[in-house]
């Protein structure tokens, strides 16, 4: 069993948990205009969502190994190309982190848990990600692929639900400092490029 590719793995999620996308963002605002009990029913909600991609994965591309590994080690190439495509999005974007709370409606703790959960679950990117992500860090020579997929699935989960948390009970210091300095959107902008070319070399090589 490989533990440092496993340490990789949790270093590499948690730089993109920590980088500003949609869902944290989103995570931050209510927690800022409702509470942060509202924040963390929506990062329970986005968690649990996950659960469903992993399985996706899991099942997906542990047949394609048995049926083929030729194909698999295609699956793994387009995975690290769709990873240096989303690094050069990140680096074509304005590095700026836009907080606006003019769009924030209040709703019930088990209706941000359910929108968490739909947001997750019907977002197709979260799987190609998932699929681009996962097989470059397969750990073990005994333990089955479903089993190894599930194992950072779960730990995909763990460490972005300690992570999302954390920002939704922070979310009045986070949210100053990030209004407050000029550099912190670049600083969190090359570290997702650099995360995301990291992956896909490690994918590849």
């Amino acid at each position: 069993m490989n533990y440092d590719l496993i340490l990789s793995f949790i270093i590499a999620t948690s730089a993109l948990a920590c980088s500003p996308g949609p869902d944290n963002i989103y995570v931050l605002m209510q927690s800022l205009t409702h509470g942060k009990k509202y924040g963390l029913a929506t990062v329970c909600g986005l968690i649990s969502g996950c659960l469903l991609h992993t399985t996706l994965v899991a099942f997906g591309v542990s047949a394609i190994i048995k049926a083929n590994e030729t194909l698999f080690f295609v699956i793994k190439l387009l995975g690290a190309l769709y990873l240096l495509y989303l690094a050069y999005k990140v680096f074509k974007s304005d590095a700026k982190v836009t907080l606006s709370d003019a769009a924030v409606p209040k709703k019930g703790v088990w209706q941000l848990f359910k929108q968490g959960v739909i947001m997750n679950v019907l977002n197709p990117k979260v799987s190609i990600f998932f699929l681009a992500f996962f097989p470059g860090f397969l750990f073990s020579d005994t333990l089955s692929t479903v089993t190894q997929f599930y194992v950072l699935g779960f730990l995909f989960m763990a460490t972005s639900f300690v992570i999302f948390s954390g920002i939704a009970i922070l979310a009045g210091f986070i949210s100053d400092y990030l209004k407050q300095s000029n550099s912190i959107g670049v600083v969190l902008k090359w570290l997702q490029i650099i995360v995301f070319i990291g992956i896909a070399i490690l994918i590849l090589i």
